[in-house]
């Protein structure tokens, strides 16, 4: 394992192309949002999360989707691999794949649908974690999806027994959640944002990095706001955060998966469908976000 792994900067969790109503993934236009991204100077990327319609995609769709990423990537920055599913042994195969694509870490969601015990939940993420003891990894909490939580005295007991659990992505839209894993196992365990709208509060607080699905169509908007951040200009990472807002805003804060891919599309890049039951973005959806963003002289 790479012990000196640290994730830190604009995280962005990929949207997947998709070609004829969501049947196929788009490889070449996800190499090409790859290479955007990269040329916009984000951080790293996630395959395979929430905005990535991970959760609707099969285990050798995921797998491609991994292999394609990684490729494209070509170690110019870190890919985290997102491998939760509900079942503990699919998991650990995604995660054991990811890490022989070249994945530099893996993230992994609480199992979701049915509701887990506490000790339930410990033994799934030390089952995944002792199953790729080589591979840094990156717990997942959003339990308005997930209907699991992860509180800080459960990840305390998986950190306990599991060295290369080695931070969290908190996307639960609690500041105090996320506030309450900043500063576990003696201030190295790493901290990253899911939540956009908390951004620069969770920066404040000690958060390492951001997991933005806004920045799949405006890195440079996420991108700006951290290194105003880590240039001391407080004005400058404020004004950011107000503009993020109103991205937010704009794209429904990420609620709409189809609405990002339309206006990724008015950005040059092809978003494809998104696979069902998720719906499609209406007409007049698309066209009151173009005009806001419009107004931002974002498009």
């Amino acid at each position: 394992m790479d012990e000196s792994l640290v994730i830190r900067g604009v995280i962005v969790p990929l949207l997947t192309p998709l070609t004829g109503r969501g049947k196929k993934i788009d490889e070449d236009s996800l190499r090409a949002l790859v290479e955007r991204l990269v040329g916009r100077d984000v951080h790293g990327v996630m395959p395979c999360g929430t905005t990535g319609e991970g959760p609707l995609l099969s285990i050798a769709e995921r797998k491609r989707v991994v292999e394609v990423v990684t490729a494209a990537v070509d170690g110019r920055v870190p890919v985290m691999a997102h491998v939760g599913t509900p079942v503990t042994d699919e998991t650990i195969d995604l995660a054991r794949h990811a890490r022989t694509c070249g994945a530099e870490a893996v993230s992994v969601v609480t199992p979701y649908f049915y509701h887990l015990s506490e000790n339930a939940l410990i033994e799934h993420f030390c089952r995944v974690a002792d199953a790729v003891v080589d591979t840094p990894l990156f717990l997942y909490n959003i339990p308005q999806c997930a209907g699991n939580a992860l509180s800080r005295p459960i990840v305390e007991a998986i950190i306990e027994q599991c060295a290369n659990v080695i931070g969290i992505k908190d996307s639960s839209g609690d500041l105090d959640s996320l506030s309450s894993f900043i500063g576990l196992r003696e201030g190295t365990f790493q901290v990253i944002c899911g939540s956009d709208g908390l951004l620069l509060q969770a920066l404040q607080a000690g958060a390492l990095a951001s997991v933005s699905g806004n920045a799949n169509v405006f890195p440079e908007v996420v991108v700006e706001l951290l290194r105003a951040f880590w240039k001391g200009d407080h004005d400058g990472a404020r004004r950011q955060q107000e503009l993020l807002d109103q991205v937010r805003e704009s794209l429904h804060d990420g609620r709409s998966i189809s609405l990002l891919k339309r206006i990724l599309e008015s950005r040059g890049l092809e978003g494809g469908p998104v696979r069902p039951p998720l719906p499609e973005a209406t007409p007049e959806m698309i066209t009151v976000a173009q005009d806001r963003l419009r107004l931002l002289g974002l498009l």
